[in-house]
Order: structure tokens, then C-alpha cells, then sequence
């Protein structure tokens, strides 16, 4: 490409701080510096039209882990490491909603709720079992029981018919979510550049060359915030992990409100005016969708119809309206990759499914990590 004067000057001069990837870690990562560094010139590089990856294209649950979810992360972590982590989700969406309102993200407190299959006995019995135990652990942080057994109300088929609620979870739109974000950025005078690719960088005394598909250009730091694509710059314990959904059309009468999470968290729905939105079932085909590809497969997808007709849905007719996938970042332990790597290089990754509740937290951490 051949630059303009008027383009080199206003849009590619004297970066202060060049964040490459426009999705809630990124954006929370520029809105934080402009706080410590006013008068900075920050620009962020987006490969996509949109935010590329998950940050578009997640369910919007403002969750921090059912209690399956919690059991299974206890058999890899420490009590305290788990703890922690649902420390800092719970801290990262208070932060979120602080920095842009509820009305802005349409945040809706419906609570949350675990269901499990028939099928699943020893599963749904080992968490009623743990239940006190999980409760007990986690009241330092809300100061109250999270999980209680609730009666069945959404007539859902094939499940038990009590299932674990917990109030403290919420649920937002996603779209508007990062439509304030972005919004937020730009008044701000941050600059976003859609389209662009970075290829590779090399680190310099001062500062840190950047060549793009495009361009190159030098910034003073270089801000990796890309989750599920990170190795393709820097080699770190993040893979991509693939996750498909699907949404109905419109449904009369729709009854069902909440964010709703089955078997281990692998299968996720919620209500979104007068929908429902579904996703999951990658643990069908884990190796197959550790993968970059924004695809949809025949394999996920028709399990997560069945799902729909058979346990949702039973008896109700519904139309599919949209597919679609996001690319999530994941690794051998839950806790996000918050890091300075060299001198002007630094780098907030592998969100592991938790961006809505960590993205804004490891935003500031990043902004916090330099001088």
C-alpha cells in the first residue's frame, strides 16, 4: 500500500502503544492507558472488519463458572488457585459494567442455572454432595451462598427436575457490549485500524518495528492481545479452541430467561429477544475444533439441533435463524497469560471462554504491567 502524507502522519506516526487485536481485552487495554497516559497515541490493528475471534461472536453469559465447572478445575488447581479465579471474573465484570454502564451492555440479572441430563446421575450427585462444601469455599467473595437446588419451571425434557441456580450470574448483549466499547475508544481519540494483519515484529533499542499486510510502521510498545492467535507472533501456552452456536428465529410465548449451562459448561444457552441461543458441544470433537477456522460442522451442529428438539425445546416448533463460530484461547491452566515479554513487547492472552468476565480485568492489568 502506498501511503498517503496525510494517512503516514495522522495514522501511523509516533505510536506510543500499537495493541494489535480490537476485542474487550484490547480495547479494556487502550481505554486504561489513555487514563494513565493522556496525551498518548495509542492505535489498535484489527484483521477483521469486525473483533475478530470471540469477542463478537460469544454467548454474552456474565458468568464465572458453574459448580461441575468448578469440581473439575479443583482435580487441576489448588483451592486457592480456584478461588482466585473466580475472584478475578466476579472482579473483572463488576469492572465492566462500572466502565459502561448496565442500560449500555443491556445486562439483565435473570440468574443462572446447571442443568443435568438423566443420563448424568453420578455427575449431578457428586455436585449436590460438594455443593455446601463449593458454597463455603467461594463466601469470602460473595458473602452468601451461591448455589441453591431450585424445582423445575422451564419444562425442559430429559433433565432432572431440580437443578443448581445461582443469582449472582447475569447475561448481556454482546453487539451493543462491544458497540460501547468501541464507541468509548474513539471518543477518546484511540484509533482503530480494520483489515490490517500483523505479520511479524522485530524489537529495536527504542522501540518495536511492526510490518503488516499493509504497511510497517514503529510504535513505542507492542500490545498482543489476540487470545486464540497469539502463537502466530509469540509461542505461548494458548491454543485456539473453536465454538459453534446457533440461534432461532423469534418464539411465541417464549417463557425460558436465564443463562442455562450443561455438562461441565461444554453446552450453554440462554434467551435473547425472544430466542434462543445455543452453543458448545466442542468436546465432541476436541481435536477438531482446536482449530483457527470460522466454520461451522455438520457434527457439532446437528448435536447441538438435537439438543434443542429434544431437551429445550421438546414438543415446540422452532426455525434455526443464524450460525456462526468464535474462536476462544485456551492452555494447560485456566488463569489468563498477563505478561511483559521484552522490553517494548508485551502481551494478555488465553482468556479460556471467560473474556466477558476477565477481558476488562486483564486489560488493566496490561495497562498497569507498563512504566
Amino acid at each position: 500500500m502506498n501511503l498517503s502524507y496525510w494517512e503516514q502522519k495522522e495514522w501511523i506516526e509516533n505510536i506510543d502503544f500499537a495493541i494489535v487485536g480490537s476485542g474487550i481485552v484490547g480495547l479494556s487495554t487502550a481505554l486504561f492507558l489513555k487514563q494513565r497516559f493522556p496525551e498518548s497515541n495509542i492505535t489498535l490493528l484489527e484483521k477483521g472488519i469486525l473483533p475478530q475471534g470471540a469477542s463478537t461472536k460469544n454467548a454474552g453469559f456474565a458468568c464465572f463458572g458453574s459448580i461441575s465447572e468448578i469440581l473439575q478445575d479443583l482435580k487441576t488447581h489448588s483451592e486457592n488457585e480456584v478461588l482466585e479465579l473466580v475472584q478475578s471474573r466476579v472482579q473483572g465484570l463488576q469492572l465492566l459494567r462500572q466502565s459502561l454502564g448496565d442500560a449500555s451492555i443491556d445486562f439483565r440479572a435473570y440468574g443462572g442455572y446447571e442443568l443435568f441430563l438423566e443420563k448424568d446421575s453420578a455427575v449431578y450427585e457428586n455436585c449436590l454432595e460438594k455443593m455446601s462444601e463449593i458454597n463455603a469455599l467461594l463466601f469470602s467473595i460473595f458473602k452468601a451462598d451461591i448455589y441453591h437446588l431450585v424445582a423445575d419451571r422451564f419444562q425442559f425434557s430429559k433433565v432432572k427436575k431440580k437443578y443448581i441456580y445461582n443469582k449472582f450470574e447475569g447475561q448481556l448483549d454482546t453487539g451493543k457490549m462491544m458497540h460501547a466499547l468501541l464507541k468509548k475508544a474513539q471518543n477518546l481519540g484511540i484509533k482503530i485500524l480494520n483489515n490490517i494483519t500483523v505479520e511479524f515484529y522485530e524489537e529495536t533499542n527504542h522501540s518495536v518495528q511492526i510490518k503488516t499486510d499493509a504497511f510497517e510502521f514503529n510504535a513505542k510498545k507492542l500490545i498482543l492481545t489476540t487470545n486464540g492467535f497469539t502463537n502466530t507472533l509469540l509461542p505461548t501456552d494458548t491454543k485456539p479452541a473453536r465454538a459453534q452456536v446457533l440461534i432461532t428465529k423469534p418464539i411465541s410465548n417464549l417463557e425460558i430467561k436465564g443463562t442455562f449451562h450443561l455438562d461441565y459448561g461444554y453446552y450453554y444457552f440462554r434467551n435473547i429477544d425472544q430466542r434462543i441461543l445455543l452453543g458448545g458441544a466442542r468436546n465432541l470433537d476436541i481435536v477438531g475444533e482446536t482449530t483457527t477456522s470460522f466454520a461451522t460442522t455438520d457434527k457439532i451442529q446437528n448435536e447441538l439441533e438435537r439438543l434443542l428438539s429434544q431437551v429445550i425445546l421438546p414438543g415446540k416448533d422452532f426455525e434455526i435463524d443464524q450460525r456462526w463460530s468464535g474462536i476462544m484461547g485456551v492452555g494447560s491452566q485456566k488463569k489468563p497469560l498477563v505478561f511483559q515479554e521484552s522490553d517494548h513487547v508485551f502481551a494478555g492472552v488465553r482468556m479460556g471462554g471467560m473474556g466477558i468476565a476477565i477481558g476488562s480485568s486483564v486489560g488493566k492489568q496490561l495497562s498497569e504491567l507498563i512504566a
